[in-house]
């Protein structure tokens, strides 16, 4: 049973909260109220799908996805401002990834529209989720797969577009920046695979050296190209940077490379605040020799990288508030809570279909 709602004292008058210690909130599951289902046959194209109540999926043991992996998901955040507006961050950005997505797995898509439309409904169904001001985020987790049976080959009779939500707090909370091990044994995605797009197959097979990370006290891992085994690549859910001098160099998109919404998002910051980017092969001893690094994603947003472990070596970089990380965030995060004005079309406000003309 889902908890009660209770009121938090905060800047929004009158606002209804779930009964949730925001204080102790983690990035981790936390069931909420509602979720958005749409279906879509064989030959047809998505149709407005409806909010319900937030259960359990009914599937066939022969569907697409559960045994030929095909499946999508993505994932964005809604925000609540000190002035009590409801936002999201560039949700057709995340559209567009997941159309890329599918094509490549061979499913059919929502339009972006439908998608944004998706998003908003849901994020206005669970709204006593939304953390206050500067205590979380509520975390949206849009879903595709062949829901219907398939035994051999094609078509997949039926596809289902699927979003829920729940709110979370930093996904990484070491201040002090992340202590990383690149991983010179297991490959994250290989030249022609799914590496560049959200396919549900790329994370559950690297989960082993992640964990084994974890338990040698790393906080996360960085991946290395297929093909050389000489180039970084990305963690295993966010993009890296490198800063030497005035230049910062990312990983190219390549097809192995997910296209982050925040790596677009901070190359453009970057780029504002008079840097040159390059986006290039990166060989691991320019990531050796940076000044800073830090990574980037939805759930990390800009995150510190304090130290890589390379075959046992160490290499230490660039911490603390006057790094261009520290900036990055500062900004990113300073538009998506609406603290500044939003000079670049980022930000979605929500309008409550339920109240014609108020805007939340």
């Amino acid at each position: 049973m889902a908890p009660s709602a209770q009121s938090l004292p905060t800047s929004v008058s009158d606002e209804k909260y779930a009964n949730v210690k925001w204080e102790e909130l983690g990035f981790g599951f936390y069931r909420t109220d509602n979720m958005y289902v749409a279906k879509c046959k064989h030959g047809e194209s998505f149709q407005e799908g409806k909010i319900v109540p937030y259960a359990d999926l009914q599937i066939s043991p022969c569907s697409a996805v559960l045994n030929y992996g095909q499946g999508l998901y993505e994932g964005l955040k809604a925000y609540r401002t000190e002035d009590g507006r409801i936002v999201l961050f560039r949700p057709d950005q995340n559209a567009l990834r997941l159309q890329s997505g599918a094509s490549r797995l061979c499913m059919p898509y929502p339009t972006v529209e439908q998608f944004v439309s998706a998003v908003k409904q849901v994020v206005l169904a669970n709204k006593k989720w939304i953390p206050p001001p500067g205590r979380g985020t509520l975390y949206i987790r849009p879903i595709m797969f062949g829901s219907g049976p398939i035994l051999g080959s094609l078509p997949v009779p039926e596809y289902t577009f699927t979003v829920f939500a729940c709110p979370v707090g930093r996904y990484h909370k070491d201040n002090a920046g992340l202590n990383l091990k690149i991983e010179d044994k297991f490959r994250r995605a290989f030249p022609s695979g799914t590496g560049g797009v959200k396919s549900i197959t790329n994370y559950s097979p690297v989960w082993i050296t992640l964990a084994e990370a974890k338990e040698q006290g790393f906080s996360d891992v960085l991946f290395l190209d297929a093909a050389t085994g000489k180039n970084v690549e990305e963690l295993f859910a966010s993009n890296v940077f490198i800063v030497k001098g005035n230049v910062v160099s990312t990983p190219e998109i390549s097809g192995t490379i997910l296209p982050g919404v925040t790596r677009k998002s901070v190359i453009e910051l970057t780029r504002d605040f008079g840097y040159e980017v390059e986006e290039r092969v990166v060989p691991v001893e320019d990531l050796l020799d940076a000044e800073e690094v830090f990574c980037t994603g939805t759930a990390a947003i800009v995150t510190t990288i304090a130290s890589v472990t390379f075959k046992e070596k160490k290499t230490g970089f660039k911490t603390g508030d006057k790094t261009l990380a520290a900036k990055l965030f500062a900004t990113l995060t300073d538009i998506q809570m609406g603290r500044v004005e939003d000079k670049k079309g980022w930000i979605v406000e929500l309008t409550d279909a339920t109240k014609p003309g108020l805007k939340l």
